[in-house]
């Protein structure tokens, strides 16, 4: 006999799933170099999972991929430079970076700081490391920097996406 309390559970379980799926794919965002947390608080937020959660999530997923990433760069270039095309594409990366890194450069923890912070095209975490890397900026600069970085794009991100989702509604 079907129904009663068993087909609750079901309901619940399926869209306990859904919820858990769309908060995987709010963090994996958030761990990519295209989208990083301005592309993830959008997506969760435009999901309905709740704002803190959101949040939350965009922040450490933006955040665990590139404090590794900042240790390993120097390998991974190294590695590249061994193929033809992977010497073109790091050649590529780090002119690309070094041209948009002078803020940085300057005032190294606050231009990092500002760098990551204003939610501009290739001006985030990731590009904020590599800018980090290449310009030898220490750990005692770098670790607070990007981490207040991302805490200030978020700010803004979130702001952006409160009024127009508001707006919306």
């Amino acid at each position: 006999m079907e129904g009663g309390r068993g087909g609750y559970v079901r309901v619940q379980i399926i869209f306990s799933l859904g919820s858990l799926l769309k908060e995987l794919l709010t963090f994996i965002l958030a761990m990519l170099p295209i989208s990083e947390l301005r592309g993830a608080i959008p997506y969760g937020v435009y999901n309905n999972l709740p704002f803190t959660k959101v949040l939350v999530i965009s922040i450490v997923g933006n955040l665990i991929p590139v404090i590794p990433f900042y240790f390993l760069l120097d390998r991974i270039l190294l590695f590249l430079n061994r193929f033809k095309y992977g010497k073109r594409f790091s050649q590529w990366l780090v002119s690309h970076t070094l041209k948009r890194s002078k803020m940085i450069e300057v005032y190294e923890m606050l231009g990092l700081i500002i760098f990551i912070g204003i939610p501009l095209p290739m001006t985030g975490a990731w590009t904020g490391t590599i800018a980090s890397v290449l310009l030898k900026l220490r750990p005692r600069y770098y670790f607070p920097g990007v981490v207040c970085g991302v805490l200030l794009a978020a700010f803004i991100v979130s702001l952006v996406v409160i009024f127009f989702h508001s707006s919306f509604l």
